[in-house]
């Protein structure tokens, strides 16, 4: 990684994620989350706060080693203990059926190989585990979709990997065995970067 991702870009993120809009995304996405958890795309941290109070441990991995220290002040001010890992979501090393939970939030969209990844998360929970996710990705409006897929090349090259056009429906489907999601276009922004997918998938086997 050069100078741009590990210095300038986690200012860039935690920036533009920690916008309050976004609160109540994480909020409802994380309340149901327990047991022995993983957070993939730890990032600055800007989850801590909303995980529920019972939750004392996470496991985090993030690719990008610059941007963990931005996460340090938000780890010594939160009751939970954080045991971070720099690595990809492609290649964990936990073994199979670690977790009850595995937290993901605007991080498949940057995945490089986002379907390893998912066979990742798949293979590390528990039968009976969870998968709870918000992301964004592909409008269901072909005139939002034909901008995603004409910005999404430059989007990439600025917000390290970052997809605009991604189904991420059509992703965790074709990997988990039960789905519950919700489609929406976020308050307060632009369509094309504002198409939302929340959701929970569950492992059966």
């Amino acid at each position: 990684m050069g100078f741009y991702s590990q210095r300038i870009l986690p200012y860039l993120l935690d920036w533009s994620l920690s916008d309050s809009s976004l609160a109540k995304y994480r909020q409802e996405v994380l309340a149901g989350v327990k047991g022995e958890v993983l957070e993939i795309g730890f990032g600055t941290g800007l989850n801590l706060s909303y995980y529920p109070e019972h939750i004392h441990k996470i496991i985090t991995v993030d690719v990008n080693p610059g941007i963990h220290g931005l996460a340090q002040k938000r780890i010594q001010t939160s009751s939970i203990t954080v045991d971070h890992k720099v690595l990809n979501g492609e290649n964990l090393p936990m073994t199979d059926h670690t977790f009850d939970s595995v937290v993901s939030t605007w991080t498949l969209c940057s995945i490089e190989n986002v379907e390893q990844a998912l066979r990742e998360i798949y293979r590390v929970l528990k039968p009976g585990g969870k998968f709870f996710f918000v992301d964004h990705g592909l409008s269901h409006e072909p005139e939002v979709q034909v901008w995603q897929n004409r910005l999404t090349p430059l989007q990439k090259r600025i917000a390290g990997g970052c997809h605009f056009n991604r189904n991420i429906r059509q992703l965790i489907e074709s990997q988990f065995d039960i789905v519950s999601l919700e489609e929406f276009y976020a308050e307060k922004t632009p369509k094309i970067m504002g198409y939302f997918y929340k959701g929970v998938a569950t492992k059966i086997n």
